[in-house]
């Protein structure tokens, strides 16, 4: 069982390091960067990474790309914010010896937020399927929070990707003007109408869920911060969505 990494990447010089290195138990690595101005390139090729440079296509079209480019079938696809803990890196270890026996793994994902591990807030365990057969799965969705396609049964590992989120609310902020943008094309491109319940109730909702259904409260400020955002995030992308498709 031989491994391929694959790793889409814009201006990612200060995480694309750690990726990388985290990587000691793939075969190779493809790092797949859409434009950067900065150092992403230049580091990722000083760690032996593959680097192929092309236009963006979207984050599900870019990670189906890198993953047609890769030597290998199966792939080990994560994102330039993460990265494999040593559990995790040793649990593919394993796994290469012994064989897979299903077509595609999930694996629980651990954010830090605020230089916190976020364990509750709804962000965890957050399984995702980050290794699969390419032969047998692919990535889906045309404007945010795509995901891999399986055809086929899913195995779980139990160790942790490591994800390394926002060191501050003004790059959280930053980073959901951009995201709230694609899911008000998202919900453009379906025909929905937005209504004041979409604006008013559901960032209520969202806000509760994440604090008190999900226990954010038990993350301290961090859980509160990620309540409001979460509420923020809600409402603009409702909010942005009306502006783009006016109710008659």
């Amino acid at each position: 069982m031989k491994i391929s990494a694959t790793i889409i990447t814009f201006n990612e010089e200060r995480n694309v390091a750690r990726v990388i290195e985290s990587l000691r138990c793939c075969d190779e690595v493809v790092v797949v960067d859409s434009g950067s101005s900065d150092r992403t390139v230049e580091i990722a090729t000083k760690l032996g990474a593959r680097v192929i440079e092309t236009n963006w296509r979207g984050y599900a079209g870019q990670k189906n790309f890198a993953a047609e480019r890769a030597e290998n079938d199966w792939i080990l696809s994560l994102d330039a914010d993460e990265s494999l803990s040593e559990a995790l890196e040793a649990d593919i270890w394993q796994l290469k010896k012994n064989g897979p026996r299903f077509e595609a793994y999930s694996m629980p994902r651990l954010a830090q937020y605020l230089g916190r591990w976020i364990l509750h807030s709804g962000w965890y365990p957050d399984r995702k399927v980050r290794l699969y057969d390419r032969r047998r799965a692919r990535w889906a969705g045309d404007f945010v929070h795509e995901s891999v396609q399986v055809d086929g049964s899913i195995g779980h590992i139990n160790s942790n990707v490591l994800h390394f989120t926002c060191d501050s609310l003004s790059e959280h902020l930053r980073t959901m003007d951009r995201y709230t943008t694609l899911a008000a094309e998202e919900i453009v491109a379906r025909g929905r109408q937005v209504g004041w319940s979409d604006l008013l109730l559901d960032p209520a909702w969202t806000f509760t869920r994440s604090y008190v259904v999900k226990r954010g409260f038990l993350d301290g400020s961090e859980g509160l911060a990620i309540a409001w955002m979460a509420a923020l995030y809600s409402f603009l992308k409702y909010a942005k969505a009306r502006y783009m498709n006016p109710p008659a």
